[in-house]
């Protein structure tokens, strides 16, 4: 069985509750479990700056794990990963076991190529609309391939590929299309009205704004209230006498 990244973990006693795991945090390691393969659920707990290292990396959540507890090596696969909402801190994990014979669930990436020189791209000025971007497989550990590629080079303006256009390596199955749901997975299609018209509307907003803008600096506010108090004190204008009578 083909194994992809190394990770060791050491035993730790289970029904220690939620006050023992902060601790196990604050001390820089995360709790795990490890189940499934016929086996009990095992507490374990890894290194929280290792798993940082190994969670940037696509393949870590897509292939086979070689993980060590206390000396003994069990191939596993990861299931759940929990993070903190605010902090760069992973909270726990959820690992499962594998056995060469039963077949797993993994998600997997899908990686497009072609898109760039397709002929709905390059001389039809379509746009791309990548609608999936993973799929989840059933497969025999032996046979779980790292991703799936989807070859876009062919494709003209408003084709569409769906889950059953994606080719299989043996042995993999696609999980959606055994429960009869063909996907779509990836489209060219014209750019929207609104998406082209929006460059054009934003200028024309743009320059209707710069004249009114100046007339406004130009004019007094409107609306504004003449001060009473400033008016009483403002000189009045003497009025014209009458002419004397002889």
């Amino acid at each position: 069985m083909k194994t992809s990244f190394d990770l060791v973990a050491d035993e730790r006693n289970a029904g220690q509750g939620k006050g023992a795991s902060r601790r196990l945090r604050r001390s820089g390691k995360v709790p795990a479990i490890l189940y499934g393969g016929n086996d009990k659920p095992r507490q374990i707990v890894l290194d929280h700056q290792n798993l940082l290292t190994l969670l940037v990396n696509e393949k870590f959540y897509s292939t086979i794990l070689s993980l060590k507890v206390n000396g003994q090596v069990q191939p596993a696969i990861l299931k759940d990963v929990q993070r903190h909402p605010a902090k760069n801190q992973i909270l726990h994990l959820d690992l499962q076991r594998v056995l060469e014979n039963e077949k797993i669930r993994m998600t997997i990436p899908l990686h497009f190529k072609g898109a760039a020189g397709s002929p709905g791209v390059k001389t039809q000025g379509g746009i791309v609309s990548h609608l999936l971007n993973d799929v989840e497989v059933l497969v025999l550990p032996k046979d779980l391939p790292e991703y799936l590629e989807v070859d876009m080079s062919a494709m003209n303006m408003n084709d569409m590929k769906r889950l059953s256009d994606i080719p299989l390596p043996p042995g993999v199955e696609l999980v959606d299309l055994m429960h009869g749901r063909d996907e779509a997975v990836v489209s060219i299609h014209h750019a929207r009205a609104e998406e082209a018209e929006a460059p054009v509307a934003a200028a024309t907003t743009a320059a209707a704004a710069a004249p009114a803008a100046g007339a406004a600096a130009a004019a007094p506010a409107a609306g504004a209230k003449a001060d009473p108090k400033a008016a009483a004190a403002a000189p009045k204008a003497a009025a014209p006498k009458a002419p004397a009578k002889k």
